[in-house]
């Protein structure tokens, strides 16, 4: 008899096991804890005027990169600090620049720009993703300073801030006001 409850138990055993270890499995994957012990520090130069390869072909040099937005990183999910810059470099286009940036790592992060007002505590974490939002892709790490180009034909009128966004948790690392220069 007992023999036979050992017997019984053992199917069970071994399913329960399956079953724990493919929730490990998950839950490495989806919370990539690791992350947390992680620094990624990226060092981005900032943009700067190219210089011409004659100078006396040209009678208009460049005009250097112009600042026409910037805020203060404030914290939300996690720490975070640093500043942002909008800058408008000589051919029209614009690049985001991150700097001093200093945050945690995570799943998923992206940088944002939005719409949605920056708001300071929890009611801030969630905002960023009810209205209006352009992508400038991943967060390329965690520290440091960062250059993110805006795409053409983002109309910049419509953005007034920067999140830094946890795609997987649909949460807001930290956020700054671009107010204009």
């Amino acid at each position: 008899m007992v023999r036979e409850q050992g017997r019984r138990r053992r199917p069970l055993l071994i399913g329960g096991a399956a079953v724990a270890a493919a929730g490990l499995a998950f839950g490495l994957y989806w919370f990539e804890p690791w992350k947390l012990w992680v620094e990624e520090s990226v060092h981005e130069a900032a943009p700067s005027v190219s210089a011409a390869p004659n100078p006396a072909a040209s009678a208009n040099p460049p005009a250097a990169p112009r600042t026409v937005a910037e805020g203060s990183l404030i914290s939300h999910e996690h720490a975070t600090t640093g500043t942002v810059k909008l800058l408008r470099l000589a051919d029209g286009s614009h690049v985001l620049r991150v700097e001093n940036l200093d945050t945690s790592n995570g799943p998923a992060l992206k940088v944002w720009l939005t719409d949605a007002p920056v708001i300071e505590g929890v009611d801030g974490w969630h905002v960023f993703d009810d209205g209006k939002h352009v992508s400038l892709g991943a967060l390329k790490g965690n520290k440091g300073d960062q250059n993110y180009p805006v795409p053409t034909g983002v109309n910049l009128a419509d953005y007034t801030s920067l999140a830094i966004w946890c795609d997987r948790f649909d949460v807001s690392f930290g956020a700054a006001t671009l107010k204009p220069v």
